[in-house]
């Protein structure tokens, strides 16, 4: 058990023959009383600054663990927004190229559709044109009879024509 100054004040010496000088002895002692109370007076400040500076040093070690704890957090936040992101960006390109292939097998189709059409509607084309041709043909050769001559040549009364269309009535 440590000394206390209680201890050295109460130490009584035997006092011997030709021994020391008690005042000098008692002046020291109280000289090393007074020391050591304030030995144990600085130790117990430094026990409780230890003391608090271990509580501060504690908080500071839970706010840092909570720090890490919350960067780690962030850190696999972020990871996964990255991660979520870089899956949708994929999806938006497969979805995009599903669009695009479709687009472009329907332009083709109706590229297709459209060249039958355009065939089609040149052959109508020379069909009408071939009908057309041999149908004013046919008219010119109805012209270039001799029937429009003989017709020239024929010769009617007036006087006939009137009986022609009186016997057309009474019938």
């Amino acid at each position: 058990m440590p000394l206390t100054p209680l201890d050295i004040h109460n130490k009584e010496f035997n006092k011997g023959f030709r021994g020391y000088d008690e005042d000098e002895v008692n002046e020291f002692l109280d000289q090393v009383i007074k020391d050591y109370e304030l030995v144990l007076r600085e130790k117990k400040e430094m026990e409780e600054r230890l003391n608090d500076m271990n509580e501060r040093l504690s908080h500071f070690v839970t706010i840092e663990d909570t720090l890490n704890k919350s960067i780690i957090i962030a850190q696999e936040a972020g990871e996964d927004v990255k991660r979520n992101a870089s899956k949708e960006a994929k999806l938006i390109i497969k979805e995009a190229e599903k669009n695009a292939d479709r687009i472009v097998n329907e332009s083709l189709s109706k590229a297709r559709k459209i060249a039958l059409e355009i065939e089609d509607l040149k052959k109508q084309s020379k069909v009408f044109r071939t009908r057309f041709k041999m149908l004013i043909e046919a008219q010119l050769d109805m012209l270039n009879t001799d029937d429009w001559d003989h017709l020239l040549e024929y010769e009617l009364d007036a006087t006939e024509l009137k009986i022609h269309q009186e016997e057309d009535s009474l019938a």
